[in-house]
């Protein structure tokens, strides 16, 4: 099982197709959390920084830019490639964050903005984290809140669950929600060794110009998602569109779309 979900996550991740949509359509959204994520992993000049899941490096350039000395790491060679390009002042490696290609107590902070819910072992991760940490070193991640607050996602499950089916044959993986929930997070986290866990919630907005690119960003700019909706029946498909875009209505504005889209950002320290 955790292996045909890590292929099925990596397949997507380094399809440079999604890769770019992504950058398009959803960076300016996820970008939003990464002031709150630096500072909860108090992230300040000459500080060692390691950024799991860092696609493009917008993350692991901030935190350069307070002055840290920073590494991002991704176990897709495309996105790694793309930061690097963005990014050439940073370092960049490839590499799982199950396994992290770096020595015992090596860094002062940790951080994932939005890499957890990809990973086919949180556990793992965790742990791997905590090794890699020095003793007072945090760990910041931001994972999407619940369904019924990010609507875009809620529009979108309860449109399948009513016009269409949630099972469809994807490899089974961890629940895409289940660290938006503290009562998951925090007992996961001191099985690691983690102590001081805190979790607060980011207010954030997805903004979108028109119906037809929130549906472009749900088919060509995720994984999972857009996995669920390839695989839907034909005769469905514009059922789920449409419902999605009637549950999107009512935050429509002059300008488009402005759909809440908070994350949770988790933070917790090694002692």
């Amino acid at each position: 099982m955790t292996a045909s979900f890590r292929d099925f996550e990596h397949a997507g991740w380094t399809d440079p197709a999604v890769c770019a949509s992504y950058e398009d359509l959803m960076a300016g959204l996820t970008a939003q959390s990464i002031e709150a994520l630096l500072d909860g992993a108090g992230v300040a000049p000459g500080q060692s920084v390691l950024d799991v899941a860092t696609g493009a490096g917008h993350a692991a350039a901030a935190a350069q830019a307070r002055g840290a000395e920073v590494t991002g790491v991704d176990f897709s060679a495309e996105q790694v490639r793309l930061a690097r390009r963005r990014y050439p002042a940073v370092r960049f490696e490839e590499g799982d964050a199950g396994r992290l290609p770096f020595e015992d107590r090596r860094f002062d902070a940790v951080m994932a903005n939005y890499g957890v819910l990809h990973f086919p072992e949180p556990e793992r991760f965790f742990g791997e984290a905590f090794r890699v940490l020095k003793a007072g070193g945090r760990l910041a991640f931001t994972v999407w809140d619940l369904p019924q607050k990010t609507r875009l996602f809620g529009a979108v499950l309860d449109a399948i669950r009513i016009h269409g089916a949630l099972d469809v044959g994807l490899p089974a993986g961890p629940g895409m929600f289940m660290f938006a929930d503290p009562s998951v997070s925090r007992p996961v986290l001191a099985a690691a060794g983690f102590v001081a866990c805190f979790v607060t919630p980011v207010p954030q907005t997805f903004r979108a110009a028109s119906g037809e690119a929130i549906l472009r960003t749900l088919k060509t700019a995720t994984v999972r998602m857009r996995g669920t909706l390839q695989r839907q029946q034909d005769g469905s498909a514009d059922a789920i569109d449409a419902a999605i875009l009637r549950a999107l209505e009512p935050y429509r504005d002059a300008e488009g779309y402005a759909v809440p889209m908070p994350a949770i950002l988790t933070v917790a320290t090694r002692p």
